[in-house]
C-alpha cells in the first residue's frame, strides 16, 4: 500500500514539477520580452545613484535591472519634489486652490515618476514570482524522483 502512495504522490509531483518550471520559464520570457519592448536604458553618464553604475548604458531585461530603474527613478522624484509624495503635493495644490503651476507641474512629475517606479517594481515582483516557480518546480521535481526511486523499491 506504501508503494503505491508512493508510486501515486511521484506521479504528481513528476506532473507538477516540470509543467512549473515550464511556466517559470515562460513567465521570465515573458517579462523579459515586455521590458525589452519599453526600450529602457540606464543613463550612460556618472550622473546615476551609488550602486547603479554597473548599469551604465544598459538595457533593462531583468526582473533585476527593472528594480534598479525604479530605484533610479524614485531618486530622481525624490530630488525633484524634495521628498514629497504625490499626495502631499496635491493637497498642498488643492488646498492653494488649484492655482499654482509649479505645483500643478511638480504633482504631474510626482504622478509621472511614482507611476512608473511602481510599474517597473511590478515587474521586478513578476520576475521574483519566476524564481520562486522555478525553485519549486525543481523541488518537486527531485521529491517525485525520489518518491518514484522509493516506490520501485517496494518501500
Amino acid at each position: 500500500m506504501m508503494a503505491i502512495l508512493l508510486g501515486l504522490t511521484a506521479t504528481v509531483l513528476l506532473v507538477a514539477g516540470p509543467t512549473m518550471i515550464v511556466h517559470g520559464v515562460v513567465g521570465r520570457r515573458s517579462v523579459i520580452r515586455e521590458l525589452a519592448q519599453q526600450r529602457i536604458s540606464f543613463p550612460a553618464d556618472d550622473g546615476l545613484p551609488a550602486g547603479l553604475h554597473r548599469y551604465a548604458g544598459t538595457l533593462v531585461h531583468t526582473g533585476t535591472q527593472a528594480r534598479a530603474y525604479a530605484d533610479l527613478i524614485g531618486a530622481h522624484v525624490t530630488k525633484a519634489t524634495g521628498g514629497r509624495t504625490y499626495a502631499e503635493i496635491a493637497d498642498e495644490w488643492m488646498a492653494g486652490g488649484r492655482t499654482d503651476e509649479r505645483l500643478a507641474r511638480l504633482r504631474e512629475t510626482a504622478f509621472m515618476g511614482q507611476s512608473l517606479r511602481g510599474a517597473l517594481l511590478g515587474a521586478y515582483q513578476a520576475w521574483q514570482i519566476t524564481v520562486l516557480v522555478l525553485a519549486l518546480g525543481a523541488v518537486f521535481t527531485a521529491m517525485g524522483a525520489t518518491f518514484l526511486a522509493l516506490a520501485v523499491r517496494g518501500v
